[in-house]
């Protein structure tokens, strides 16, 4: 008989939980390993190759999550910042460059990211709606009107963001501090919770408020902040004149079919299993007569929401829009809409900041360290011979696929975009402009194929409707949806154009 507490006592059996641990975390190093011991390319340093490793385990560990992703992050820039990997061997070997500051200043650099607080901010504004009910009487009275239709609900969302897509330049203060924070009290009149419940309509809504965001930040030129940064770039390598009204009639086929029938698609590929209740409306009146009349916090959280929007609307010439986030926290902590305490105790708020923070930096150091120059180089190389039209639309692909090693849409324009079309320009028969635009185009529908592809996409994932295996296989069938559609209806209709 073996006692506890013997030497000779059996070890306790790991439990299956910390089995699956164990296992993803021995798949994310090997991985990671094996590509690292695999011989370096021609072209590039063997500490980017290395660096180019340390990402893909970090990206295998964000889709397996065998411990948090906000930890997964940690770990890989820790593990990055230690062994000097976001370095050149110039650097290294320069005197006067000190590598422990050096590294601890690029580890702490996500965390000077304005996107990475707008989306904080996203989840304060969400907690200012939930504190003082007015989330709750917005929620009620949209239900009150379309309730008694899913689907009803879903064109809702999508008609949101839209009206405000032309004027909100930041599609994570349009959907994740504006969008967000109304519907997420939604789902809950349903009895729709995060977990066992979500697909009840909380997951059919949270999808479709990002699918949507992402397809009217191609739309409008000024729905996205990268896309004035894009037309930029693209404009300092060859003269392509593209004015807002151009922008939009471009990509109008492509925006008015998806946005007519993305809550359908969703509805289908991704149903929700409450489609209709008559009854709802009907408990949302009765349940705004026993709310009764707007009280005084309410008004000034929707006083506060109001002077956001119009910032972010209209102060974009002197005000930054994460700093627009931030002044409404304090104002809502002064004010006493929410109380500091409430600040620091909302977990998926700081936790999200950390994950976000972290994957910045980390996909920040794949164009530091040249590996993304280098890989655009000689992709556009290798598609040398072919004919003019299929090398377009392949380098299009390439870049829209790309965004898998990228966390922000700002750092994928400036690092990709010039290479990219600069490879493609230099082909003879290529059409600049429309070449151009497509390019373009791809940089806002992009942002669904990751949890953190786009400023808003953070923000849904975190809200717990959609569980992490959904997150990335939507990702990829919208993705493809997208792509598809801005190559098979964009191409053609921008050649009409742009003859």
């Amino acid at each position: 008989m073996t006692l506890p507490g013997r030497p000779d006592a059996a070890p306790p059996a790991l439990s299956s939980a910390r089995r699956g641990t164990i296992i993803k975390l021995a798949t994310m190093a090997v991985v990671g390993l094996v590509i690292a011991l695999l011989p370096t390319p021609a072209g590039l340093d063997a500490g980017a190759w290395r660096y180019f490793a340390l990402f893909v385990a970090v990206i295998i560990g964000l889709i397996l999550e065998p411990i948090p992703a906000a930890a997964v992050g940690l770990i890989g820039v820790v593990l990055a910042a230690g062994l000097r990997l976001p370095f050149t061997p110039e650097q290294l070997a320069d005197p006067t460059f000190e590598a422990p500051v050096q590294a601890v200043k690029w580890a702490l650099a996500g965390f000077s990211n304005g996107t990475v607080w707008l989306i904080f901010g996203a989840f304060m504004f969400a907690m200012g709606y939930e504190k003082t009910g007015l989330g709750r009487r917005m929620a009620l009275l949209l239900v009150r009107t379309l309730g008694g239709s899913t689907l009803g609900l879903g064109y809702a969302v999508v008609l949101a963001d839209l009206v405000l897509a032309p004027f909100t330049p930041s599609n994570t203060a349009r959907s994740g501090g504006t969008v967000y924070p109304i519907i997420r009290n939604i789902p809950g009149l349903y009895g729709s919770e995060p977990g066992e419940t979500a697909r009840r309509i909380g997951s059919y809504l949270m999808w479709t408020a990002l699918a949507a965001t992402c397809v009217t930040s191609s739309l409008f030129l000024t729905a996205l902040a990268p896309n004035l940064l894009a037309l930029d770039l693209v404009q300092k390598v060859t003269p392509v004149s593209v004015s807002w009204t151009d922008w939009l009639v471009g990509f109008l086929p492509i925006g008015v079919l998806l946005l007519a029938t993305l809550p359908w698609v969703i509805y289908k590929v991704y149903p929700p299993e409450i489609t209709s209740s008559s009854e709802v409306p009907a408990w949302a009146r009765g349940e705004l007569a026993s709310m009764g009349a707007v009280t005084t916090r309410e008004l000034l959280m929707g006083c506060l929401v109001v002077l956001a929007l119009a910032l972010w609307i209209f102060g974009g010439s002197f005000v930054d829009p994460t700093l627009v986030a931030l002044a409404v926290i304090a104002l809502m902590v002064l004010t006493g809409v929410v109380e500091w305490g409430d600040v620091i105790a909302n977990k998926a708020a700081w936790n999200v900041l950390v994950w976000f923070a972290t994957l910045v930096v980390l996909a920040d150091g794949l164009a530091k360290v040249g590996f993304i120059a280098w890989f655009g180089k000689g992709a556009a190389s290798a598609l040398g011979g072919l004919p003019v039209l299929a090398v377009m639309l392949l380098l299009v692909v390439l870049y829209f696929v790309m965004h898998y090693l990228f966390a922000s849409l700002t750092a994928h324009a400036s690092a990709l975009l010039p290479v990219i079309f600069a490879a493609g320009a230099a082909v003879a028969g290529v059409n600049v402009t429309v070449f151009a635009l497509l390019l373009l185009y791809a940089l806002g529908i992009m942002g669904v194929i990751t949890p953190y592809a786009t400023g808003p996409g953070p923000v849904y994932f975190a809200s717990g409707f959609i569980s992490r295996r959904d997150f990335w296989v939507l990702g990829l069938v919208f993705g493809a949806i997208y792509l598809v559609a801005l190559l098979v209806i964009g191409t053609p209709w921008l050649l009409f154009l742009h003859p």
